[in-house]
């Protein structure tokens, strides 16, 4: 085993069962680390986190009652000795930008192989940073959202369908307000029409919620 020397502890958040499960099984065989904690959703990030007192937290970014970046904030704040490494299946490059800025230390995707995923989890653990490289790459090229905030929330709140009428009853705003907002968002985008702006937002990870 580890001879004595301190493990690494981790706490685990993916809403999906069967995934955290293979990933702890996966990390647990490592000599050096130690799961100690799984949750499934991101509002039990911080509380298990101070009931176990981990050195790393593995966080999806999609997740029931706390998104894995707001998570990330919270988790910061809350433990600030504690090192953030975003594990997600959605490789985004707005989801790379925004976690960066939430104070995460690392990004991979799932499919990174165990090996590499263990040896992210002790260079972050050692205060390095860690970015899958071609998402850092797609970043760059991508750039920040060029959505303003009201835009964002229009197609957010688009992505459940409905009329303008009922986006404006949703959003308290009045269908004019709502058209033209949706309207500035299908040109900034590039898109043909509402659907469109909404793919394309997704893709680039710019629709995630506050």
């Amino acid at each position: 085993m580890s001879g004595g020397s301190a493990r690494i502890r981790l706490l685990l958040a993916d809403d999906q069962a069967l995934v955290r499960g293979a990933l702890a099984a996966l990390l647990s065989l490592e000599e050096d680390l130690t799961v100690v904690a799984e949750v499934g959703r991101g509002d039990e990030v911080v509380p298990e986190a101070r009931r176990t007192d981990p050195d790393v937290a593995l966080l999806d970014v999609e997740m029931p009652g706390l998104d894995g970046i707001a998570a990330t904030t919270a988790l910061r704040a809350a433990l600030p000795t504690c090192r953030v490494l975003v594990v997600t299946t959605f490789g985004r490059p707005g989801y790379l930008r925004r976690a960066m800025e939430a104070g995460a230390s690392g990004f991979v995707v799932k499919d990174t192989p165990a090996r590499q995923l263990a040896d992210a989890v002790r260079r972050v653990h050692a205060g390095l940073r860690v970015v899958d490289p071609t998402l850092a790459a797609e970043t760059l090229a991508t750039g920040v959202s060029p959505l303003t905030e009201r835009e964002t929330e229009v197609l957010r709140t688009a992505r459940g369908g409905g009329t303008v009428a009922d986006l404006a009853r949703a959003l308290h705003l009045s269908e004019g307000t709502v058209r033209n907002h949706l309207s500035a968002a299908i040109g900034k985008t590039g898109a043909r029409n509402r659907a469109d702006a909404i793919r394309v937002a997704e893709q680039n990870g710019w629709l995630l919620g506050e």
